[in-house]
C-alpha cells in the first residue's frame, strides 16, 4: 500500500480536494458575462478543438502540484491549453491562499482574459478575485462563489449513490444483504461535502439492500489517511465478532486507512469497501482485492477536457452552464482496464 505523509493542515486540504465540494449556482463575475445556460447532470469530456483558443491568454491557479490528484488535473489542463493554441499562464499556489492571491495579481499584469481557479480556501475566493483581472473565472472542485461564472467538479451526492450501489451489489451477491456492521468513514470538517457524499453512499446502499439497520451503523472521523487508519482500528475493537463489515468511505485515503488498520490486526477479510477516487493508489486493490468492491471515478486526468473548452467560451463571453460536473463511473475489477489500461500491478 502506498503511504502518504502530510501535515494535518495539508491532509485536511487533500480531503477537501478528494471530497470535491458541492457546487452551488453562482452569479456571473464580470459585467459582460451573460446569464448561465441550464446545467446538465454532467458534461462530457471532449478534447478541445485544435486552434480554438488561438489569440487568447488564459490562466490556471493550481491548488498545489505536490498533491497527486492536483498534478493529474494540472497536466490535463496544460495539455488541452497547448492543443487549443491559447497562451496559458500557470501558477502553483502551493496550497496557500496568499499565493493564490499573488497568482491573480500576476494574471492582471499578464492581461489574462479568463482563468481556472483551484484554490483550497473558498472563503478567500472573493479577495483573490478582486486582486486580479475582472474576468470570467471557473472554479475547480472548490467553490469561489460569488466570484465565478461556473463550478467545475463533482456531483458528490450522485457519486455517493454510485459507490453505495456498487458495494451493495457485492454484499447482496455474497451475503444476500446480510451484514454485521456498517462503518461510515466521514470527514465532518468539509461540511456539506460530507453530508452529500456520505448521504449518497447510504442512499445507494439502501437501494440495493434496503434501509440501513441503524443499530449496526457506526460513524468515525477519517479526515486523512493516518487518522482513518487509527480511527478504524479503534472501531474494529468495538466489533470483535463482526465478520461482514461494510465500509462506506469518503475517498481512497479513507479506504486505504481502513485496509491498513484491518491488516494490522489480521481482519482484512472482514471488511468490504466502497471507495471514491479510482486514482493510481487504488488500482491494485480494485484489481486484486475481492473485498474492495470498487471505486467511483472522478477522472482528474481529463479535467482539461472540460476546463479548457469552457474557459475559452467564457473568455469570449459566451454562455456556459453554471455547473460543469463530471460523469461518475463505477470502476471495479471487471472494467478497470477499459477506463485505465495502464493499471498494472
Amino acid at each position: 500500500m502506498r503511504s502518504r505523509h502530510y501535515s494535518k493542515k495539508k491532509a485536511a486540504v487533500i480531503v477537501a480536494i478528494a471530497a470535491l465540494l458541492v457546487p452551488v449556482t453562482s452569479t456571473a463575475v464580470a459585467k459582460k458575462s451573460p446569464k448561465a445556460l441550464p446545467s446538465p447532470e454532467f458534461v462530457k469530456f471532449e478534447k478541445v478543438k485544435k486552434g480554438s483558443g488561438k489569440g487568447l491568454r488564459l490562466g490556471y491557479i493550481s491548488l498545489g502540484d505536490s498533491v497527486p490528484f492536483v498534478k493529474l488535473v494540472s497536466d490535463s489542463i496544460k495539455r488541452e491549453a497547448k492543443r487549443s493554441g491559447a497562451k496559458l499562464e500557470f501558477c502553483d499556489s502551493q496550497i496557500d491562499a496568499a499565493k493564490a492571491l499573488a497568482c491573480t495579481q500576476l494574471f492582471k499584469v499578464k492581461k489574462v482574459q479568463a482563468y481556472l481557479n483551484f484554490n483550497y480556501d473558498a472563503a478567500a475566493g472573493p479577495a483573490i478575485y478582486n486582486a486580479g483581472p475582472q474576468v470570467p473565472v471557473i472554479a475547480i472542485d472548490i467553490n469561489q462563489t460569488p466570484k465565478q461564472v461556473a463550478f467545475m467538479g463533482a456531483n458528490n451526492n450522485r457519486a455517493g449513490v454510485v459507490a453505495g450501489r456498487g458495494v451493495g451489489e457485492l454484499i447482496k451477491k455474497k451475503f444476500d444483504c446480510k451484514y454485521d456492521a456498517i462503518v461510515l468513514m466521514e470527514s465532518p470538517g468539509v461540511g456539506a461535502v460530507n453530508e452529500a457524499r456520505i448521504g449518497g453512499n447510504k442512499q445507494g446502499f439502501a437501494e440495493i439492500c434496503g434501509a440501513l439497520d441503524l443499530k449496526k451503523v457506526k460513524s468515525i472521523d477519517s479526515s486523512f489517511l493516518e487518522e482513518a487508519q487509527s480511527s478504524f482500528k479503534d472501531a474494529l475493537t468495538t466489533l470483535p465478532n463482526s465478520k461482514t463489515i461494510v465500509v462506506l468511505a469518503m475517498n481512497d485515503d479513507s479506504c486505504l486507512g481502513a485496509l491498513a488498520a484491518a491488516k494490522q490486526v489480521g481482519r482484512q477479510g472482514d471488511i468490504y469497501l466502497g471507495c471514491h477516487g479510482a486514482d493510481p493508489t487504488s488500482w491494485c486493490e480494485i484489481k486484486n482485492n475481492p473485498n474492495w468492491a470498487g471505486d467511483v471515478a472522478y477522472f482528474p486526468e481529463r479535467y482539461g477536457e472540460v476546463g479548457i473548452p469552457y474557459l475559452i467560451k467564457a473568455a469570449r463571453y459566451k454562455r456556459i452552464p453554471a455547473k460543469l460536473q463530471v460523469n461518475h463511473v463505477w470502476i471495479n475489477k471487471d472494467n478497470i482496464n477499459k477506463y485505465y489500461p495502464k493499471a498494472k500491478c
